[in-house]
Order: C-alpha cells, then sequence, then structure tokens
C-alpha cells in the first residue's frame, strides 16, 4: 500500500492488490498517508498455494476492478 500511495503522489497511476489479511494493515497505510479512501484491489488468502490456472482465474476476475483504478475511476 505504501508503495502504491508514493507512486500515485509521484504521478504514477497504481492498483496495489491486497489480499485478506492484510486489509486492516492497508487501511491504516492509506490513512497514515492521507488518502484513508485510497481504492485498492481484495483477493482471497492465500495465494502462494494456488495453481496457475488458480492464479489466473482470480487475476481475469480482478483485472476490471485494476483497470478502473488504473484509469482514475476506481
Amino acid at each position: 500500500m505504501h508503495d502504491g500511495i508514493t507512486l500515485e503522489k509521484a504521478g504514477l497511476p497504481t492498483a496495489v492488490i491486497c489480499t485478506e489479511p492484510f486489509i486492516p494493515s492497508a487501511r491504516a497505510m492509506a490513512k497514515i498517508q492521507g488518502i484513508p479512501d485510497y481504492p485498492y484491489i481484495i483477493l482471497p488468502h492465500p495465494l502462494g498455494s494456488l495453481t496457475p490456472g488458480e492464479l489466473r482465474t482470480h487475476a481475469v476476475k480482478a483485472a476490471p476492478e485494476v483497470l478502473s483504478i488504473l484509469l482514475g475511476k476506481g
């Protein structure tokens, strides 16, 4: 979250992806950085044990939200 917000402040659009257990940390970091409503994508946890096909499914499902955030509509 910190990196995404830092890049956004530097003018580089970003889309932060966070898994469920890290939502409280993501919210806290966004608030600390002065952007409490900073949008981010939430994926189920864990991702490390998923097969390539399962990861692809999550990526395809998240892609519209990523695009929306990158285009400033998120």
